[in-house]
């Protein structure tokens, strides 16, 4: 019955992006922006989005580096053995339930959406140096957050093919919400492939012109918080701390669900559920 619950979740938050039909203030951002990058020499272009995609591998590569992320796996297994004594290591999680699995990744994304809250918070006081690191903190939360929903689920995020799989969850849960079910679909068929199992098939360039979004809204919001920031109340600019917190929250809180459900979804699938209840 877990499961069938488990499944039938995923297919109610799935209709957020099936039923989803862009306004025409998006249609109109989606031809602006075609039209801007199709002007621009396609050297430069390539450039600067593969210096994007490098800065993504070099983040996550940090990111797993980090004595903080090794103290956040002893974490993961420590709770794991609370369900199951046997646990010595992060492969070792697939034996829980998805229940139980899902309780251990809630507990990591609690977490991280605490220091989102916080972080965006802080960039809301107006602060120049926090300005400046804004978005690198950001990428790095919402990169954090889905390796700790994959180590959750008993994936050690430092291999190969784990490593692309989780940036191209990252990148699929920043897209725009109209180009989410293209995203979720390319992912569900490399899980689902049965060739080179291990292998990531995919292309491993990441970022694009769509992508470009919600870094785009990260420079809003930096905007929003300048123009707010000498409104004091009570000796704290309240409004533009609101804004910040609020906005960073959202993001993490959208990157969080999405991983949850794509590590939920593969975690069905190779129990030999997934092909039953997930559609």
């Amino acid at each position: 019955m877990s499961d069938r619950k488990v499944s039938k979740d995923i297919q109610l938050w799935k209709r957020q992006y099936t039923d989803y039909q862009p306004n025409d203030f998006e249609r109109m951002y989606d031809a602006w922006v075609n039209q801007t990058f199709e002007n621009i020499d396609p050297r430069w272009k390539k450039l600067f989005f593969s210096n994007l995609d490098n800065y993504l591998f070099h983040t996550h590569a940090f990111i797993q580096g980090t004595s903080f992320q090794n103290d956040a796996r002893e974490r993961i297994i420590t709770v794991g053995r609370v369900f199951d004594s046997k646990i010595e290591q992060i492969s070792d999680l697939d034996v829980l339930s998805v229940d139980r699995l899902t309780y251990i990744a809630q507990q990591q994304i609690s977490r991280i959406r605490l220091y989102s809250f916080a972080q965006g918070g802080l960039t809301g006081t107006g602060g120049l140096l926090l300005f400046g690191i804004d978005f690198p903190l950001m990428m790095g939360m919402n990169l954090r957050a889905v390796q700790m929903i994959g180590l959750s689920f008993g994936h050690e995020m430092n291999h190969p093919y784990e490593m692309m799989l989780s940036l191209r969850v990252f990148h699929a849960a920043t897209l725009p919400k109209r180009m989410q079910k293209k995203a979720w679909d390319e992912l569900i068929k490399e899980i689902r492939n049965d060739r080179h199992p291990y292998v990531f098939e995919g292309t491993d360039e990441l970022t694009n012109e769509s992508w470009l979004e919600q870094p785009l809204k990260q420079v809003f919001k930096s905007l929003f918080i300048m123009m707010f920031r000498k409104k004091v109340i009570q000796g704290l600019p309240l409004v533009s701390v609101g804004v910040g917190a609020v906005v960073n929250y959202r993001l993490t809180r959208r990157v969080s669900e999405f991983a949850l459900r794509f590590y939920q979804y593969r975690y069905l699938l190779e129990q030999g559920g997934g092909e039953n209840h997930v559609r």
